[in-house]
Formats: structure tokens, sequence, C-alpha cells
């Protein structure tokens, strides 16, 4: 392990965390609000330390694998660590652990919070806690290749460790390169969402806070209710649609800038998405029309933005769901899984995992009637080869171990085994809200310091999708050879 080039990689995330800080700082400037002396501290400590590790300097820069899990997985703790400081420091969430917990649920775009009156949280913090959303969205390392695309060695490997984010390669040969365009079609699309939402009736300040968590597909809301607070179609339909397509992959934004449509309709994994969306909404329209007072639009509606919210793994909510058919629930449960799109700024499974999961278990069928037969499982017409289909197979069962581990833990805390589930599924998929106790008009405020702490490790493990968390923790990668 070459820990110099990790420590150099560390030192520049965290200065560039600190000048994203500074935008919160001079919205407390401007309201005068108590919180200013927390931002001015953590900027300051924060980027000295990123200084200070960025000066490291190190012989050939040579980024192996193993650096760049190392890197990102780093990266992503230590980004937590410092920016949990402001909510810490100026008393606003008085526990670090909760501090914490909120910080990491911003970066990881999960949108699960202990905060229990959002409301009286000032507009300083409320900035940063959902600009959070808008920077672990496309990724941190993916948003620092963006602005100093020359970290050294073959920045290559941090995009292949850190999961948002298409897989490198795909849009230019450089990666910085291929970085910056996500990041132009993410602030394009995160603009328009503010624009639309202003002009829908949202107040400017609301629009960016709701645009990050939509872009994000994270979840802080600044309202009690969520988006429900506004009572307003065109604001739910403007996020509805907004979280779809963050739920898409950016690879396809790019074909599409480039009028490559045929591509784009023959992904296999962007038609599975849309296949299992549209059907889950109409399921919960029937369900919730049948039991419910509510005509077609109002069951569409929320049917729409709630599928939209939990399939995206966005979190945000207008009505409590908690209180549907329980059918509905359980099919909102099994979306929780699935997630949206790879190479999009939601979390879960991802769909493309569960195309190919389905396409071994049929061609498994098949080869057992036909012992003979050969079959290749192909993903867009192109054969997955055994390295691939073994990563997924890793990956779904380190997903389920910890799944079931982290319910056993969590269950000390004696919920109800719905609370406890969901709390796990909510946060180790990065979606937000789970059910009951920790439901959409509920919070995770009344969990234990140790289910916190199960559910802080879930997030991370979920958006880095696993490996590169186990890896950072293995005595083998910090090997000098």
């Amino acid at each position: 392990m070459k820990v110099k080039i990790v420590l150099k990689v560390l030192g520049i995330v965290l200065f560039w965390e600190a000048l994203l800080m500074v935008p919160s700082l001079l919205i407390s400037i401007i309201d005068n609000s108590y919180e200013i002396n927390a931002f001015v501290i953590t900027i300051a400590a924060t980027a000295a330390t990123g200084i200070l590790l960025s000066r490291f300097k190190f012989g050939k820069p040579e980024m192996r694998k193993r650096e760049g899990y190392a890197a990102v997985a780093l990266s992503w703790f230590a980004v937590s660590l410092f920016g949990a400081l402001p909510f810490y420091l100026s008393g606003s969430i008085p526990s670090y652990i909760d501090a914490l917990f909120e910080t990491v649920s911003g970066f990881t775009t999960t949108g699960s919070s202990i905060v229990r009156d959002v409301e009286i949280m000032p507009r300083g913090l409320l900035f940063w806690r959902s600009f959070t959303h808008w920077i672990g969205g496309m990724g941190v390392l993916v948003f620092t290749m963006a602005l100093v695309p020359s970290i050294g060695g073959h920045p290559v490997f941090l995009m292949r460790a850190e999961s948002p984010g298409p897989s490198p390669g795909k849009l230019v040969p450089r990666i910085g390169e291929s970085s910056k365009i996500l990041y132009i079609i993410y602030a394009f699309m995160t603009v328009i969402i503010v624009i639309l939402l202003i002009a829908a009736g949202m107040p400017v300040f609301n629009s960016f806070i709701y645009a990050f968590g939509t872009a994000g597909t994270g979840g802080f809301a600044m309202d009690t209710l969520s988006v429900g607070a506004y009572n307003n179609p065109w604001i739910e339909w403007i996020i509805t649609i907004g979280m779809y397509l963050f739920g898409v992959n950016f690879t396809l934004y790019y074909l599409l800038i480039r009028k490559e449509f045929k591509h784009i309709f023959k992904n296999e994994e962007f038609r599975l998405y849309c296949f299992y969306t549209v059907l889950g909404v109409a399921l919960v329209v029937i369900n919730v029309m049948h039991r419910f007072n509510y005509n077609f639009f109002e069951a569409l509606r929320h049917s729409a933005f709630t599928v939209s919210t939990l399939v995206t793994t966005t979190g945000y909510a207008t009505t409590d769901f908690n209180l549907w058919p329980m059918f509905s629930k359980s099919l909102l449960l099994a979306l929780m899984f699935f997630g949206a799109c790879a190479g999009s700024t939601a979390g879960g499974v991802k769909s493309v995992r569960i195309l190919v999961l389905s396409k071994t278990l049929y061609y498994e069928i098949k080869h057992t009637i036909h012992p003979q037969s050969v079959q290749t499982i192909k993903v867009d017409g192109k054969s997955l080869d055994d390295d691939a289909l073994k990563s997924i197979l890793i990956f779904f069962f380190a997903y389920v171990a910890i799944i079931i581990l982290s319910v056993i833990i969590v269950s000390l805390d004696d919920f109800d085994f719905m609370t406890s589930f969901s709390a796990v599924i909510a946060t180790i998929s990065n979606i937000g809200p789970g059910f009951e106790i920790a439901g959409p008009m509920g919070n995770f405020a009344d969990f234990s310091v140790l289910s916190k702490s199960i559910f802080i490790a879930d997030m991370i493990l979920g958006r880095l999708e696993i490996l590169p968390v186990i890896i950072l923790f293995s005595p083998v990668i910090w090997r000098r050879n």
C-alpha cells in the first residue's frame, strides 16, 4: 500500500469539502444566525487538515486498485466526520453520534434523520444538510476528479471503487473529462428542477433544498411533512418526474445528447426499470383506490410519487404510506430492494443486478431441463464474463448477510420487527424512511447509540456497494507489497 498517495487524495477531498461549506457559512452570516462560529471553526479545521495531507509527496504516481479502494472508503469516512462538526459545534444536534448519523445520511443520499423538528433548524445548517446530498449524489471522488483531474496515477481506480456514476471509459477516454461531463449534466438537470419548483410556487430557498434532495435522490426535507407540506400537485409531479429521471443511468443522457437513441431504447436495464416502476404504480393505485376514498387522479398522484421516491431511494413523502394497505406496503418494500439503475444517483441493489440474477435463474432452470445446452448470459447483447457474474453474486450474498446481521443487532432495541427490518433496509439501500417508527412521518431519534452506529455503517456500506469498506479494514491491503 502506497499510503502517501491515499493521504494526498484524502487531503484534496477535505480541502474541497471546506470550500463547499462556504455557501452555508454565507447564508448563516446573512441571517446572523448562531451557527456562524461552528462553520468558521469547521471550515478552518477541514481546510488545514486537507492542506496538510495534500502536501504529501510521492515518487512515481501510480494508483492501483488497493489505493483506489482505500482512498474512496477513507474519503467518505473523513468527509462525514468533518461534515458533522457544524451540527455538533452549533448545538443544533447536541450528540456527535447523532450529528454524524445526519451527515452520513446526507453524503450517502439516504435521507434518514434523527432531527425531530427540522423546521427550527437555521437556514445555514439546512442548506449544508441538503447540499451534502448533491455532493454525494454523483460521488465525492467523482466530484473531486471533475475539479482536480490530475490527482496522480490512474484515477480510473477511484471511479471504479466509488459506485455512484457510470463505469469509466464509457463517455470519453480521459477520466477527468468524463467526471466533468457527468457533473455538467447533473448540474444542468438540478437547475431545471430549481426553476420548475420556483415556477410552481415554491420559495427560492426551499426550491434549492428540495432540488438537491431530488438530484441526489437523498430526501432531506425542510418541512416536517416533507413535500406533502405544500399540498401542491404541480410541485409533487415535478419532484416525482425529477426523482425518476435521476434514477436513470447517466450514460444514457450522454447518449441522448449524442442522439444515439437506439442504444437508449435497447438498454435492458432501463427497460426493466421502466417496467417494474410502471407496474408498481399501477398495482398501488388499484390497491389504495379500493381501500381509501381516493379518486383516480389523487391515487395516481400519491402512488406515482411514493413508488418513485422509494424505487429511486430518495425518501420524500406526500402522504403517510404507513397507513396504506399491507399489499401496497409489501410491494413498496420489494421496490426498496430493487432500487433504480446503476450509474445513477440512486442506491439499492440496482436493476442491472436484478436483471442479471433473473437471467441466471432462468438459464439455470433451462440448463437443468436441457443439460447439454450451452447458455451464455448477455446484457445489451454483450456476454457477461464469469468475473462480472461472480462479483454480482458476491455482492448479493454480502448484502443479504449484512441485512440479517444488522437486523439482529438492531432488534436489541426491542422495537417491532417491521420497524427494525425496514430501518435496516432503508439505511443499507440509502432510501431514508422505513415503516412504523422509522416511517415517513417518524425518524430514527429513538434508536440506541449502538443501532445508530450500525445504521451509519450500513449507509456507507450501501453507498459504496460494500467491497471498498471491507477492503479498507482488511490487513492485507495495508501491507507494503
